[in-house]
């Protein structure tokens, strides 16, 4: 038995539109599953320094192959699907600290300036 019939736009005696609200859906469950479909869907993007970053790699002379590129990336790619924020990144003899929602590494450092260093706000670690 149906209870109530719902019209688009319901008609006012005398001819008139009125527009009956619907309704409220949960925007942020709506904006999530949409967000993660959209991410499986895209192609992965690759991974950018900032200008810090950049700055730190040379005068820390710290060079990254493009197998270390790659496996920045997976790792990157693998803290996104987690759900993490930031997260410090640590390779061979460097420690790189990244945006992840950015995809963007945000500062680098050397094995020697890891030493005693406090790595704050951060969400995760990668060690690859």
């Amino acid at each position: 038995m149906i209870d109530q019939i719902f019209y688009p736009n319901p008609v006012k005696p005398g001819g008139q539109n009125v527009h009956q609200p619907q309704k409220p859906t949960s925007v942020q469950a709506r904006d999530s599953s949409f967000a993660r479909v959209l991410d499986e869907k895209l192609p992965t993007q690759g991974v950018k320094f900032s200008q810090h970053a950049q700055e730190r790699l040379k005068s820390r002379n710290i060079v990254l192959s493009a197998k270390d590129i790659s496996n920045l990336e997976g790792a990157v790619n693998n803290v996104a699907q987690k759900g993490g924020k930031e997260s410090l990144v640590m390779m061979k003899d460097a420690a790189l600290v990244v945006s992840i929602k950015n995809r963007t590494v945000v500062t680098a450092m050397d094995r020697s300036q890891m030493q005693g260093n406090v790595f704050t706000n951060i969400d995760s670690a990668v060690i690859i």
